[in-house]
């Protein structure tokens, strides 16, 4: 790779924002070879990319989806995941994300979402939830 392309790459890796594949082909006249490149650069990891008609997807190692976009629709999600594969945030294309958080066994603690909703568990040693607490004000204490 030539140091103009290269550097043509990382301004396009740092100014990048959704939806990925509409403003990779339509903003810096990408072609579909290159979007691995792109992603793998912003997902700092190497990706895989997937186009079947209109719709798009990025996968990590593991096969898990990272972004989707349908360009005919222009719906796409982007999701984040832990190194245990856990799923940590989710987001669309309507600004709706999801936050989640896990404990060392793998097990849910924390929830909440942009619309103000959360809720926090608690587990024992044999991993069953002994305390749950919500926005609604719902409260289970088995502790």
């Amino acid at each position: 790779m030539n140091k103009k392309y290269e550097r043509y790459i990382e301004y396009i890796v740092n100014d990048l924002e959704t939806p990925y594949f509409k403003n990779m082909r339509d903003n810096y006249g990408l072609s579909p070879d290159e979007y691995e490149l792109v992603l793998s650069k912003v997902y700092n990891q190497p990706v895989k990319v997937d186009i079947i008609g209109a719709t798009m997807y990025v996968y990590d190692r593991q096969r898990k989806t990272l972004y989707y976009e349908n360009d005919s629709n222009g719906y796409w999600i982007e999701r984040i995941f832990n190194e245990q594969g856990k799923l940590t945030y989710k987001k669309n294309r309507s600004g709706f994300w999801q936050k989640y958080e896990y404990n060392e066994q793998g097990n849910n603690t924390y929830y909440e979402d942009s619309d103000g909703n959360w809720y926090r568990k608690e587990y024992n040693e044999q991993g069953r939830e002994v305390y749950y607490i919500d926005s609604y004000g719902d409260i289970s204490d088995r502790r």
